[in-house]
């Protein structure tokens, strides 16, 4: 095992806390493996073993974050997300492959897809904005977790305003999905996307509220005015 990770293991067993931890499970529905520590100690951590490893080849941190990843503890995975973002610059094209993998292999809960994919996947996209079409494939897999990295991964440049068409396009594969984390994933795309564009989102939710479901519904218009919110949750069909 790497130095680096005992030391972060070292110092996760030393803040550990099942209190703590017991009190995280009512935030998931499936059971989560957990130290119970503080999200602002692990993020602490994360920044403070980042210096000792940031001089590393990046293939030798991604080997690190997937080590991170095999052990199953929230807060190591949380680790994972804290670093691979702070590779943005220097991700290439191929590096999508890695993501989907971790996202297929360790990705377990809401949390650990939307730690990775806001920031680490968002940042790669926006270099990278031709792999949309990857996300659109997400949207197909069999994974649930997949399926809401599709959307999440857009969180981030909707709430600039950037990428509308593909945050539509990608709500449009989800739209019919039964699977609640996905209905709140693409949700929350909306919601982003309306801060921006406020008209056009409220312009497909009105299209399309017949067929998408209440959930994913009440999240899209959450920032919208309170006419327009009154409006979208009519059921006028």
């Amino acid at each position: 095992m790497d130095p680096v990770i005992e030391a972060i293991r070292r110092e996760f067993a030393a803040h550990a806390d099942p209190e703590t931890c017991a009190k995280s499970q009512r935030f998931f529905k499936e059971g989560v493996r957990c130290y119970g520590i503080r999200t602002a100690t692990v993020t602490a951590i994360a920044k403070k073993y980042w210096k000792e490893v940031k001089s590393r080849e990046k293939p030798e941190i991604f080997a690190l974050c997937e080590e991170l990843y095999r052990s199953g503890m929230l807060e190591e995975a949380f680790v994972v997300s804290e670093w691979a973002s702070r590779l943005a610059d220097r991700y290439e094209p191929d590096d999508i492959a890695v993501f989907r993998r971790w996202i297929e292999t360790y990705i377990t809960n809401w949390a650990t897809c939307d730690g990775l994919c806001n920031h680490a996947v968002g940042d790669y996209i926006v270099r990278y904005p031709e792999e949309i079409e990857e996300l659109k494939r997400w949207t197909q897999s069999e994974n649930r977790w997949m399926r809401r990295a599709a959307a999440v991964s857009l969180i981030v440049p909707a709430k600039h305003g950037e990428f509308l068409d593909e945050a539509l396009a990608i709500a449009d594969l989800l739209l019919t999905n039964t699977d609640d984390m996905v209905q709140k994933g693409y949700g929350w795309l909306l919601k982003e996307g309306s801060r921006k564009h406020t008209d056009e989102v409220f312009s497909y939710v009105m299209a399309k509220k017949q067929k998408m479901s209440r959930t994913a519904l009440r999240y899209a218009i959450e920032l919208m005015p309170k006419e327009l919110r009154a409006e979208a949750m009519k059921k006028d069909w």
